[in-house]
């Protein structure tokens, strides 16, 4: 699964550890989410999007191999 946490972020201006504290997890777990070793749950993949203000597709994408 592809995901452009990073520029969802990058236009927030909210680094990995604010976004962390926002949804209620570590900053290395945003971090393994960003270089796609980690998939989130659907309930962190809901609060991403809302704290972005974005559909969840527009942060996760699936790939042929999901």
């Amino acid at each position: 699964m592809k995901n452009n946490l990073r520029v969802q972020r990058a236009i927030k201006n909210i680094t990995q550890a604010e976004l962390a504290e926002q949804i209620q997890v570590s900053r290395q777990t945003i971090n393994t989410i960003e270089s796609g070793k980690y998939v989130p749950s659907t309930v962190l993949a809901l609060k991403m999007s809302r704290v972005f203000g974005v559909n969840v597709e527009e942060i996760f994408e699936l790939e042929e191999e999901d």
